[in-house]
C-alpha cells in the first residue's frame, strides 16, 4: 500500500491477461512483456469491427505553465470515472519520452490516484518502441550517408541531405554537429545534427500507420534530400523500406496496460505536439473504438498545438470523429497567464485566476470552430483553495461555458464523476461530425495563415529566406497539398514564449519549412522552437534513483 493525499493506493496490479479479458481479448491475442504489460497482435486488432456508437473524447488544455497542467492525469481519471458510471471505457494515450522524464516535467503516466501502471516501466523504455523508432530512423540516416560514400549513384548532394539522426534524451550539444571526420575511410565531412526521437518522422509515420504495407509505403515516400541538380531523393530510391520497417515489427503493435483502478489503457507512440502531431497512434485509438463505448485520448500541450493537429491531420488520416473536447485548466495556469510569478502560484489569489481566463476563453472559442462541443475540466491541485475553485467555476458559467471541477489526483475516478456525467450528457446532445479548419488543397501560405490567425490570433505571418526557398520547392515538387503541422512554442498562443495570456497584434515568424512527405504533412518551424531540447540546470535526472532491490524512485 502507498499513501497519496491521505488515501491508499493498492499497487498489487492485476495480471495483464485479466485486463485483456475485460475488453474481449484472450491470451492468444497478446504478445506479453512480462506479467503486467503486453502488445496486442495484428490478428486480434483486425478481428474486431469499430463500434458504430463509440464516442471519442479528446482531452486538451489551455496554454500550460512550464510544468504542465495534468492532461494525462485528467485523461486517466476521466476514464476511471466513466468506468465507475458503468461505461465500457478505454484510455488511449502516448508513451513517455526519456527527454521530459529526465528533463523538467518528469514522468508522463499521470499522478496520484489517476495513473497508468506499471509506472516506472512505462516511463523507462516500456516495450522498447522508442528504441525501435530510434534505430529505424538512424538506420536510414546511415544508409543515406553510405550511398554517398560508395560512389553516390543517386547523385545526392551532401549539402542537401535533410535526414538527421535522433536520440531520446535532451542534449543541446548534439543539435549541430560535423560528421565524417577522420579521413577518407570515415566518409565525407558535412554538417548535420540530432533531433529528439518524438520529433522523428519515423515516429510520426508509426503513429499514422495501420499495417506493415502502409509503413513501408510511407517510408518509401520520405524526402531525405536533393541531388546536385535539385531533384528530390526519397526513401524508395534507396530501396531500404523493408529493412527499416523490419526494425518496427513490434513497435507497430499497440501496448496494453491498466490504470490504478484497473481500467484498460492502450499506450502507443509518442510524438511531441510542439514539433510533431502530438497524439498517440491512430491504430491504438481505432482499436480502442473497436473494444469500448467510450475512448479517452489526449493531445499534447495546449489546444493550439496537439488538438488543432488532431483535427486537421490525425483525424482525417485515421477516420476519427471526436465528439467532445475536455479542455483542462488549472487555477495555477490561470494565475500564471494573469502575470503571477511562477514562485507565487501557490499563494491564494482568486482575482488573478479570473483575470487569467482570457487565455482559457480563446481556447474554448477555438474549439467551436471545429464544430465540437467542449467542457472545461478544472483540475484541482493541492494548493488550490475552495474560494479559487468556486470563483473560477462561477466566472466560467457566467460566460456560458461548460465546466466541472475535478479532484482526480487525490480522489481518482471518484473525483471525476461530475465531469464524467457532464461529458456523457453533452455527447448525447453534440453534433455528429467535426469539421477541419482548412482544406488541404489550399495554398500552403493560406493554410499556415489560417491556423496562425484563427487559432493563435496572429495578424500576419512573416517568412524568412529559408522558408521562402522551401515554399518554392514544395510547390515545384507537388508537396503543397499536404496539411501543415506547425512547430511552435507551447508556452504561449504566439510563437514568443514570453507573451502570456491572450497576445494581440503579433506576427508569427516562419524560419523554415520541413517536408515530412512520408508522414504526409509539412512542418513550418516558427520562432525559436528547437527539435532537440536541452536540459535545465537541475534536471529531473538528479532525483531519480534505484535501490538494491531494483525499486526505482524519483519519477513523478
Amino acid at each position: 500500500m502507498k499513501s497519496i493525499a491521505g488515501r491508499h493506493v493498492n499497487e498489487a496490479i492485476r495480471p495483464i491477461i485479466e485486463i485483456a479479458e475485460k475488453i474481449g481479448l484472450s491470451d492468444d491475442d497478446l504478445e506479453s512483456y512480462g506479467r503486467y504489460k503486453a502488445k496486442i497482435r495484428l490478428g486480434a486488432i483486425r478481428s474486431f469491427e469499430r463500434r458504430p456508437d463509440a464516442s471519442l473524447i479528446l482531452v486538451s488544455a489551455m496554454t500550460p505553465t512550464p510544468a504542465g497542467e495534468g492532461k494525462t492525469t485528467v485523461s486517466i481519471g476521466l476514464a476511471q470515472a466513466l468506468a465507475r458510471l458503468g461505461k465500457a471505457t478505454i484510455a488511449a494515450l502516448r508513451e513517455p519520452s526519456l527527454g521530459p522524464v529526465f528533463g523538467i516535467k518528469g514522468g508522463a503516466t499521470g499522478g496520484g490516484l489517476s495513473r497508468v501502471l506499471p509506472m516506472e516501466d512505462i516511463n523507462l523504455h516500456f516495450t522498447n518502441d522508442f528504441a525501435a523508432v530510434e534505430s529505424a530512423h538512424n538506420l536510414l540516416a546511415a544508409l543515406v550517408d553510405n550511398t554517398v560514400f560508395h560512389g553516390n549513384p543517386l547523385n545526392l548532394d551532401p549539402r542537401k541531405i535533410f535526414w538527421r539522426r535522433v536520440m531520446d534524451v535532451n542534449d543541446r550539444f548534439l543539435r549541430n554537429v560535423v560528421i565524417g571526420l577522420g579521413g577518407a575511410l570515415n566518409g565525407f565531412p558535412r554538417e548535420s545534427g540530432f533531433d529528439i526521437v518524438p520529433s522523428s518522422e519515423i515516429m510520426a509515420i508509426l503513429c499514422l500507420s495501420r499495417s506493415y504495407a502502409e509503413l513501408k509505403e510511407k517510408i518509401r515516400n520520405i524526402l531525405v534530400g536533393f541531388t546536385y541538380d535539385d531533384k528530390p531523393v526519397i526513401g524508395g530510391d534507396l530501396k531500404v523500406e523493408g529493412a527499416v520497417t523490419a526494425l518496427l515489427k513490434y513497435a507497430l503493435l499497440p501496448n496494453l496496460v491498466q490504470t490504478t483502478e484497473g481500467v484498460p489503457a492502450i499506450i502507443h507512440g509518442g510524438p511531441f505536439a510542439n514539433i510533431a502531431q502530438g497524439t498517440n497512434s491512430i491504430m491504438a485509438t481505432d482499436l480502442a473504438l473497436r473494444l469500448a463505448d467510450y475512448v479517452v485520448t489526449e493531445a499534447g500541450f495546449g489546444f493550439d498545438l496537439g488538438a488543432e493537429k488532431f483535427f486537421d491531420i490525425v483525424a482525417p488520416y485515421g477516420d476519427l470523429n471526436p465528439r467532445i473536447v475536455v479542455l483542462v485548466a488549472t487555477v495555477r495556469a490561470l494565475k500564471y497567464h494573469a502575470g503571477v510569478a511562477r514562485e507565487e502560484l501557490k499563494e491564494p489569489n482568486p482575482r488573478a485566476a479570473v483575470l487569467g481566463m482570457a487565455n482559457l476563453r480563446k481556447h474554448y472559442e477555438n474549439i467551436g470552430k471545429f464544430n465540437v462541443s467542449c467542457i472545461i475540466a478544472l483540475n484541482r491541485f493541492p494548493s488550490d483553495t475552495d474560494e479559487e475553485i468556486r470563483t473560477v467555476v462561477e466566472a466560467a458559467e457566467h460566460e456560458g461555458m461548460n465546466i466541472a471541477p475535478a479532484d482526480i489526483f487525490s480522489r481518482g475516478g471518484e473525483g471525476g464523476l461530475e465531469l464524467a456525467e457532464k461529458v456523457v450528457n453533452i455527447i448525447a446532445k453534440s453534433p455528429g461530425k467535426f469539421r477541419t479548419l482548412y482544406q488541404w488543397d489550399r495554398p500552403v501560405e493560406d493554410k499556415i495563415f489560417t491556423v496562425a490567425s484563427e487559432i493563435y490570433g496572429a495578424v500576419s505571418v512573416d517568412y524568412q529566406p529559408a522558408a521562402r526557398r522551401n515554399l518554392d520547392l514544395i510547390k515545384k515538387f507537388g508537396f503543397d497539398k499536404l496539411p501543415v503541422c506547425i512547430a511552435k512554442t507551447q508556452q504561449s498562443l504566439s510563437d514568443n514564449p514570453n507573451l502570456l495570456g491572450l497576445p494581440r497584434d503579433f506576427i508569427v515568424t516562419v524560419r523554415d519549412i520541413k517536408v515530412a512527405s512520408g508522414a504526409g504533412f509539412l512542418i513550418p518551424i516558427t520562432g525559436e522552437i528547437l527539435r532537440m531540447p536541452g536540459l535545465a540546470k537541475a534536471p529531473a535526472a538528479y532525483r531519480i534513483d534505484i535501490d538494491d532491490h531494483g525499486n526505482i524512485s524519483g519519477i513523478s
